[in-house]
């Protein structure tokens, strides 16, 4: 991986991407939703832990599930995409370690610090929930991701057992970039980083 992506994916997935609310009526196949996946699959992770979960949500029986969850100024907006993807860690992601960490005994090691297993999960899902942003972009899909839902209701709507708890919420789709208000600023190079 020695070649920088040419100036056009680099736009596509950061330069002239924005968090979009108004989707287009073109559907989001579960084709694609599959694709994004094993795009995002490969981003690292510490212990290759991987514990972000996914859930699609697609019919309106499942929207309707969503609902109460959502904050007053978030509703309309995610209830009308073609897709919202609750992310969320599994409490239980050491598990799987002995086959996607061989070369430790992580797992026994999660084990025996039980208290780093919610903050692993929840920064390694975090993580994943960034991939899953630019491996849509990079399929040709815009995303609207927020915050502004309550995740006790959203746990206890999709995850009643308690072993996945939602991090992050987020819509997809194909963006309707009419109308689209001014790009927010952002912070220069000078003012988040240091060099030593």
């Amino acid at each position: 991986m020695t070649t920088p992506l040419a100036p056009a994916a680099l736009a596509q997935l950061f330069d002239e991407a924005r968090s979009i609310h108004r989707f287009t009526d073109r559907p989001v196949t579960p084709a694609t939703l599959q694709q994004l996946y094993e795009l995002l699959k490969w981003g690292p992770t510490g212990f290759n832990a991987q514990p972000a979960r996914y859930l699609f949500i697609t019919t309106p029986e499942a929207k309707a599930r969503l609902a109460p969850a959502l904050s007053s100024g978030n509703r309309d907006k995610t209830l009308a995409a073609p897709v919202n993807v609750v992310i969320a860690f599994d409490s239980r992601f050491h598990e799987h370690l002995p086959s996607q960490f061989p070369a430790y005994d992580a797992k026994g090691f999660f084990d025996g610090a039980p208290d780093w297993i919610e903050p692993t999960a929840r920064t390694n899902a975090t993580l994943q929930a960034g991939y899953l942003f630019l491996a849509a972009r990079a399929l040709g899909l815009d995303v609207g991701p927020m915050s502004g839902f309550k995740p006790d209701l959203i746990d206890a709507a999709f995850f009643a057992d308690g072993r996945f708890k939602s991090i992050l919420l987020a819509n997809l789709g194909y963006g309707e970039r009419t109308g689209l208000t001014e790009r927010g600023p952002r912070l220069a190079f000078a003012d988040v980083a240091q060099v030593l």
